[in-house]
């Protein structure tokens, strides 16, 4: 049986301007497991996930199964690792199966695509009419992760996808991620804090001022070290901005 692919990045670094967003990184995530990225607002979280999908340029090394990721196409990278970003970025005044329909066009799918992914979440399905702007937030976020999973891609990275949410909304997301784990696809989930997903997670990683200062398996251990690592920058960490980027912490 062939291994299935990880995906690895190594001495990751991007910069805005003069400011380091991210300063080597090295990850490994395994494909069929959950790998948590964890750290304060700032620390450079959505930027490494931006890094891996191309969106920004970065330098060091970003592998699926040992194939360079910036090498691809947009599509064939769409294909292979998509992603959910913050916000989601729905189109708000398409209704839920046109915003579906958008991705199957991107993706050069067939009309029957759409069908599976109105399935995926139940709500969905009842909502199909319905624009997406007025969506509740558990709503959205069903839709844009369904509209993720349309091309069946082998990693899927999530931004945020639990923080601020219902406990009911928070349990459907956990149950899918597992899910798709368990059906081998690889699933990197960001959230600002431990506890968020420490349900889910099978590794994590503490990024901090753009660095990774540790990682394992032990949810307990990575959330004591956020902690520690909290209690030395408390003074200069801004909560709660929802904007990754702003600076470096």
């Amino acid at each position: 049986m062939t291994e299935a692919p990880a995906l690895r990045l190594d001495g990751l670094s991007v910069s805005y301007g003069h400011a380091a967003a991210l300063r080597d990184a090295s990850l490994v995530c395994p494909a069929g497991s959950v790998t948590l990225v964890t750290g304060p607002n700032g620390a450079g979280k959505s930027t490494l996930l931006l890094a891996v999908r191309g969106t920004v340029p970065s330098t060091g090394v970003v592998q699926l199964g040992g194939t360079d990721l910036r090498a691809m196409s947009a599509r064939e990278r769409h294909a292979a690792v998509a992603i959910v970003p913050q916000g989601r970025q729905l189109f708000p005044h398409l209704t839920v199966r046109e915003n579906l329909q958008v991705m199957a066009e991107l993706l050069g799918l067939g009309r029957g695509s759409v069908e599976p992914a109105l399935d995926r979440f139940p709500v969905l399905r009842t909502r199909e009419r319905s624009p997406a702007g007025v969506l509740s937030g558990g709503e959205q976020q069903m839709l844009a992760l369904s509209r993720a999973l349309m091309g069946e891609p082998r990693f899927v990275l999530l931004d945020e996808p639990m923080t601020g949410l219902a406990p009911i909304v928070v349990r459907s997301i956990v149950d899918i991620v597992r899910e798709l784990a368990e059906s081998g696809v690889g699933v990197v989930v960001v959230e600002p804090a431990v506890q968020h997903a420490r349900r889910v997670a099978d590794r994590g990683y503490l990024l901090l001022r753009g660095r990774i200062e540790t990682h394992g398996e032990d949810m307990d251990e990575l959330e004591g070290a956020y902690q520690a690592a909290m209690g030395i920058v408390r003074d200069t960490v801004v909560l709660g901005t929802g904007n990754d980027d702003e600076g470096v912490l």
